[in-house]
């Protein structure tokens, strides 16, 4: 049942991804917009091997996406005031307003799956999916026993 359940959450992912990748500006991914997204929801200021081991990627992976996003404008460096050798990556207005534009974007799409799937069913659902990525979260560093 379980894996059922991430089986399910990784095709919406997909297929959720592909419709947002739609809306957004040329030459910008879904990668680009989760890291504007993670800036938005949790503030930024991080740095960026936080934001890899965040989103679980190599820091190499995240320093090439990270570099995409300040040649458009969409983040910037400053120094990170705890540590004068690395630095923090902050959200630009620009950043903010191609995140919001984009989700803007997506409101036919979204219309038309309200009316498959009502708000108030989605309603019923967050919950639990919250809980899930809060647990699977707060797992994701945990010592693995082993095998």
């Amino acid at each position: 049942m379980y894996f059922s359940l991430f089986n399910e959450v990784g095709i919406i992912n997909q297929l959720s991804s592909s419709l947002l990748e739609r809306h957004l500006p040329h030459g910008l991914l879904v990668s680009h917009f989760s890291v504007l997204n993670h800036l938005t929801r949790l503030g930024d200021g991080k740095t960026p091997l936080q934001m890899a081991r965040a989103f679980q990627v190599p820091k190499t992976t995240m320093t090439h996406t990270l570099a995409g996003l300040e040649k458009a404008g969409l983040i910037r460096f400053v120094p990170n005031p705890a540590d004068g050798r690395s630095k923090c990556v902050m959200l630009t207005e620009a950043g903010a307003n191609v995140r919001a534009e984009a989700i803007a974007a997506m409101g036919p799409d979204v219309a038309t799956l309200s009316a498959v799937v009502p708000p108030e069913r989605v309603a019923a659902i967050l919950p639990v999916l919250e809980e899930l990525r809060r647990y699977l979260d707060s797992a994701r560093d945990a010592p693995q026993p082993p095998s």
